[in-house]
């Protein structure tokens, strides 16, 4: 993160798509709050999702891979003293990484319009929390404000230099509008986080660009989630249209079993038998 390079982390939803990630060569996952209200509960990124739920998916995503998770913790389920409780159990479940985000409760996904946000003293205080609650120092606190939305790009940047200064490691300003909005925030002198919505608020670059623009992560929150569900939604039609799976692109057996280690566990169970 430090090293400013737009490190892609690409979101998932589940440990499945987690280990696809993994596969890929990736350093690190994203674990999307938008993700699990679309994939566990079909619903959209509402605050919907409760801490519980939250903890749950991370523990079995954390689980299946072997990189860092940052897990999106949303606007950590009320005040400090329920963001101390979030960053608990959170780093328990093995979390590398939390975000929090200075929405008001429920939030809702950075890019839908009527966003509001809490007071930045409030913001202050939960990023206070949150630091005090973590018992790894390696954990790492991400920021967040969705403020452009609201008070404009002036402000949120001015929230981002009063979270660094209460304790995040690094800072997230959603939703930028054009180029010229990263660049600003890109040229703060700590780690940024940029957010790549297809379809959004902000403009998709390459990571080079983000890289030369100052950012150290880049997340793709629900790109291959996305890609996922059309796959899934073009393979139900050709079923129901041809009556069998035979058109279906899809991974082999092998490959299928392979993703979800069944040589690891048939090996196992040979060692437990002799």
């Amino acid at each position: 993160m430090e090293e400013g390079r737009a490190t892609i982390l690409p979101g998932v939803p589940n440990a499945l798509l987690a280990r696809v990630v993994e596969n890929a060569g990736f350093p690190a996952i994203f674990l999307s709050g938008a993700g699990i209200s679309n994939w566990e509960l079909g619903l959209a990124d509402y605050g919907l999702v409760t801490l519980t739920e939250l903890r749950e998916v991370t523990a079995r995503v954390v689980s299946a891979v072997q990189i860092p998770v940052l897990v999106d913790a949303d606007t950590g389920f009320g005040g400090p003293l329920n963001v101390r409780r979030t960053v608990m159990e959170l780093e328990r479940a093995g979390a590398a990484g939390i975000t929090l985000e200075d929405q008001v409760f429920p939030k809702r996904c950075g890019h839908f319009a009527g966003k509001e946000v809490i007071p930045a003293e409030e913001m202050v205080q939960k990023i206070r929390a949150a630091v005090d609650a973590r018992t790894d120092p390696d954990l790492v606190i991400v920021a967040r404000t969705d403020a452009i939305a609201v008070e404009g790009l002036d402000a949120a940047i001015e929230r981002a230099h009063r979270y660094r200064e209460a304790g995040a490691d690094a800072t997230f300003i959603e939703a930028p509008p054009d180029v010229e909005a990263l660049r600003r925030i890109g040229a703060l002198p700590w780690p940024q986080v940029a957010n790549m919505v297809e379809g959004g608020k902000t403009p998709i670059l390459q990571q080079r660009e983000l890289a030369a623009l100052g950012f150290s992560l880049v997340l793709y929150a629900n790109a291959i989630p996305r890609a996922a569900l059309k796959a899934a939604a073009e393979a139900a039609l050709s079923l129901a249209r041809q009556g069998s799976s035979a058109d279906i692109p899809m991974v082999s057996w092998e490959e299928r079993q392979r993703l979800v280690r069944l040589p690891e566990l048939q090996e196992l169970e040979q060692r437990y038998k002799s």
